[in-house]
């Protein structure tokens, strides 16, 4: 149960976070900044890493915790219940975000371009990510103490160059939340599909260029 309620705990606190600084950078005319922006991506996601990361292994993200099963690094039968942990973490955290933001799109991942283009970007995105995860993780616990750093970097670098055209969600739940809670399912399927697809391709990448227990070890 511990391991549920971090995940849940943890997607909680990335979710009100990272997407109540977009909410607050639109409700104060832009003085979060889309570097802040960005920067609070990078710090939530590391900081929740350090503070979970020995328990749960630190995912808050279904497409991290099935690629982590399919690199036979996580049991298959804790799939389940760490998505759905982190589904309802992401969810309470939208429903907050309505609530002290009403008038607002919560954060949702509505992109600028066209859906083809916002879908290679976050497949790409996704890809980028889970190589930094799967070389500093075993899939049940972070490695050592560059694990935060590592991660937050990736995702506070992909936030920044990215986040103007799709967003940069690479999170099934991260979109699927707010969008949800706010009714808005603009091109939803492309965050729902890419992020998985990316990731999955990095897994499979890890054997090309690491040894062959790259994607054996089991936790």
């Amino acid at each position: 149960m511990k391991k549920y309620l971090s995940e849940f705990i943890g997607t909680f606190s990335m979710i009100f976070c990272g997407c109540g600084a977009m909410v607050i950078n639109d409700y104060t005319g832009g003085v979060i900044t889309h570097p802040g922006v960005a920067i609070t991506w990078g710090l939530i996601v590391m900081s929740m890493i350090y503070a979970f990361g020995d328990i749960s292994g630190a995912h808050f993200n279904p497409a991290v915790t099935l690629s982590f099963a399919v690199a036979k690094k996580f049991s298959w039968k804790e799939v389940p219940m760490y998505m759905t942990s982190q589904f309802f973490g992401a969810i309470t955290a939208s429903i907050i975000l309505l609530f002290l933001f009403p008038k607002s799109d919560l954060g949702a991942t509505i992109p600028i371009i066209e859906p083809l283009k916002v879908f290679v970007i976050e497949l790409l995105l996704s890809f980028f990510l889970m190589v930094v995860i799967i070389n500093v993780s075993t899939g049940s616990k972070e490695i050592g103490p560059i694990a935060g750093f590592a991660i937050g970097g990736v995702v506070l670098l992909e936030a920044m160059f990215a986040g103007p055209l799709t967003k940069a969600s690479m999170n099934p739940v991260r979109s699927l939340a707010p969008a949800l809670v706010s009714g808005n399912f603009s091109h939803i399927w492309v965050y729902l599909t890419a992020p998985f697809l990316g990731m999955l391709l990095a897994v499979f990448s890890c054997k090309l260029v690491k040894d062959e227990n790259c994607c054996d070890e089991k936790c």
